[in-house]
């Protein structure tokens, strides 16, 4: 099933309806046990009532932070190491690639992400941004996937690809992130043949279009969150993205304007412009 959060509270949709959550607030959800079962109760033993409001409907997040996964992807790999490699970082992200620990970096605090349909931002220093289209986990307090979301990891390749110890302004500014529609709350993991999809539209239509599956990620969900969770906490849960498949072309970057369009099989297409 899928769980939104929207200016109208809380609401579930099943294969079949759609009903409201009452007297509970979104961390406190997002932190139940058995999460699955929960719902699934409040869906049987409740009406159904009409669906939200497409332009009603916010991430869904509370006051979580949001992680990032980092070179997770063969594509992911070879664009990196190619932005790099003028200043000496080439050879980083194959090792990294490669590594038994994977990259994990802060992305951005519940503030910094944008609402599906919400702008989000482009750097006025920087003059190669893409989107990173990302299946991210929901990770309870627990260390617990409780289910996943889409995730645009957006991002400066020139900032980083300068030193990649920039790479926190690369990536973490704001609204440099975007969460949902929904999330698909489901304790086992998605097949490997799900589909992520990406498409760039720029006046009315495609600049940019590409697509991959599970199957291309290196590390599987619950390694991930486990290095993610390894000597932290997060009190209220946390949302950890896991890397892109999909990176345009090196001559490619964001105009305002662009609207990008994510979507993965069984969750929905997180849409948002740039401005």
């Amino acid at each position: 099933m899928l769980l939104y959060r929207t200016t109208q509270g809380i609401f579930i949709q099943t294969a079949t309806t759609w009903h409201a959550v009452t007297g509970q607030d979104w961390d406190q959800l997002f932190n139940t046990a058995n999460l699955a079962a929960h719902l699934a109760e409040i869906a049987s033993s409740t009406a159904a009532v009409g669906a939200p409001a497409a332009d009603t409907i916010l991430a869904p997040i509370g006051s979580q932070e949001v992680w990032a996964a980092g070179v997770t992807y063969f594509r992911s790999r070879t664009a990196r190491m190619e932005e790099s490699k003028d200043a000496g970082g080439g050879t980083f992200y194959d090792r990294v690639y490669a590594a038994e620990r994977p990259e994990i970096f802060f992305k951005a605090t519940p503030q910094r992400v944008a609402h599906p349909g919400q702008p989000m931002h482009l750097r006025g220093d920087s003059s190669w941004m893409v989107p990173e289209p990302e299946l991210t986990l929901a990770v309870n307090s627990s260390g617990e996937i409780i289910g996943c979301t889409v995730g645009n990891d957006l991002s400066c390749r020139d900032i980083e690809g300068e030193n990649p110890l920039y790479l926190p302004q690369a990536k973490c500014f704001k609204l440099c992130a975007a969460l949902g529609p929904a999330i698909l709350i489901q304790s086992e993991a998605l097949a490997a043949t799900t589909r992520i999809h990406l498409r760039i539209d720029r006046a009315g239509a495609a600049a940019f279009e590409g697509e991959t599956t599970l199957s291309q990620l290196k590390r599987t969900p619950a390694e991930l969150a486990g290095f993610l969770f390894r000597d932290n906490t997060f009190p209220t849960g946390a949302f950890l993205m896991t890397g892109t498949g999909i990176v345009p072309g090196d001559e490619f970057t964001l105009k305002s304007g662009d609207i990008v369009n994510i979507t993965i099989d069984g969750i929905g297409t997180l849409s948002n412009p740039l401005a």
